[in-house]
C-alpha cells in the first residue's frame, strides 16, 4: 500500500510538473511577439517578412483547430493569443509598408507664379498708386480684386499697367526658392502660370524665372489658360477658379482677394508649404529640416568655396 501511495504521489508530481513547464513554454512563446509587435508599432516593419508571418500564422491556425478537436484548453488559449499578436503585427508592418510607398512616391507638384512665388500684387499697387495718386493697400482688397477696387474711368489705363516690363522686375515671395528647391529635390516641380491672361508676359516671366529659379528645368515650365490641362498631383495656386476642373488636389495660396474662400485647403506663406508637405513625405517637422541654399545665396557661394 505505500509503496503505491509512493508511486502515486511520483505520478502526480510528474503530471504537476509537466503542465507547470507546459503553461510556462506556453506562455514564454506566446509572448514572445510582443515585444516584436512594439517594434513594428514604433519602429515599422520594413525588414520583417510578411511570407514569414503569414505561414506562422496558417500553422498557428492549425493547432487551433487541433486543439478543438481534441479539447486541449490550454492549446486553444495559447494559439488564440498568438494569432491575436501575428494578425497584428502583420497588420501593422501592411500598414507601414503601405505608408512608406506612398511617401517614397515622387510627387508632381504644380505651382503658380504671380502672388504665389513672385509678388505680383504689391507691385500692381505700387504702380497704380503712382499712376493716379492714391494710397491704396493690400488690406483695401481683402475679398477683392484690384480691378474691384478701381474706378471705372480708370479700368483701363490700371490693366494697362501690366506691361512686359510689369513682370521682369517682381519680389520673389519670402522662402519661395528655398522651399521650392527642397521641393525640387524631392518631387517634381512644374510651374503653371496662366499666362495667356496677359500674354506680353512671356518673355519677361520666362527670364525671371531663369534668373530666380535656375534650378527649375524649361521643359517643367507651362504657361497656359486653364490649368485643367497641367497633369499634378498637387497645383498651388492663390485662385480658386483652377481648382475647378484640375485633377489633382488644390492648395491655395493666401491672397487678400481669397480671404472669404472656404472650399480648398490653405497656407499662408511658404513655411506653411514647406511644413504641409515634410508631414506628407514623412520627414521631419518644418523646424527641423535643413534649409536649401538659394542659388547666389552667400552661404551656397561658401559651399561652392568648400566643395
Amino acid at each position: 500500500m505505500l509503496l503505491r501511495h509512493d508511486h502515486q504521489g511520483v505520478m502526480m508530481s510528474i503530471e504537476t510538473w509537466s503542465a507547470v513547464v507546459g503553461t510556462g513554454g506556453a506562455l514564454w512563446t506566446t509572448t514572445s511577439f510582443l515585444p516584436q509587435l512594439v517594434s513594428v508599432r514604433r519602429h515599422g516593419g520594413r525588414d520583417l517578412s510578411l511570407t514569414m508571418l503569414a505561414m506562422y500564422l496558417v500553422g498557428s491556425l492549425l493547432w487551433l483547430a487541433y486543439g478543438v478537436l481534441n479539447g486541449a484548453g490550454a492549446v486553444i488559449a495559447a494559439n488564440v493569443v498568438v494569432i491575436t499578436l501575428v494578425s497584428a503585427i502583420a497588420a501593422l508592418k501592411i500598414a507601414g509598408d503601405r505608408r512608406s510607398a506612398a511617401s517614397s512616391r515622387r510627387l508632381r507638384i504644380a505651382i503658380d507664379m504671380d502672388e504665389v512665388m513672385a509678388d505680383a500684387l504689391g507691385e500692381h499697387l505700387a504702380r497704380y498708386n503712382a499712376a493716379f495718386n492714391t494710397t491704396l493697400t493690400a488690406d483695401d482688397l481683402r475679398g477683392r480684386h484690384l480691378e474691384e477696387c478701381v474706378p471705372p474711368a480708370q479700368r483701363q489705363a490700371a490693366e494697362a499697367l501690366l506691361d512686359a516690363s510689369f513682370f521682369e522686375d517682381l519680389a520673389v515671395l519670402p522662402e519661395c526658392r528655398e522651399v521650392i528647391s527642397e521641393l525640387a529635390a524631392r518631387h517634381e516641380v512644374v510651374i503653371a502660370s496662366a499666362a495667356m491672361d496677359v500674354p506680353c508676359s512671356f518673355d519677361a516671366k520666362y527670364r525671371w524665372l531663369q534668373r530666380h529659379f535656375p534650378f527649375i528645368p524649361s521643359s517643367h515650365i507651362v504657361f497656359c489658360g486653364d490649368k485643367a490641362v497641367v497633369d499634378a498631383d498637387y497645383l498651388i495656386d492663390d485662385r480658386a477658379r483652377h481648382f475647378a476642373r484640375f485633377k489633382g488636389r488644390g492648395l491655395l495660396f493666401s491672397a487678400p482677394h481669397n480671404h472669404g474662400e472656404q472650399r480648398y485647403a490653405r497656407v499662408s506663406s511658404w513655411a506653411e508649404v514647406r511644413e504641409f508637405f515634410a508631414k506628407l513625405d514623412g520627414t521631419p517637422a518644418a523646424a527641423d529640416v535643413a534649409r536649401v541654399p538659394s542659388p547666389g545665396s552667400p552661404v551656397a557661394a561658401r559651399l561652392d568655396l568648400q566643395g
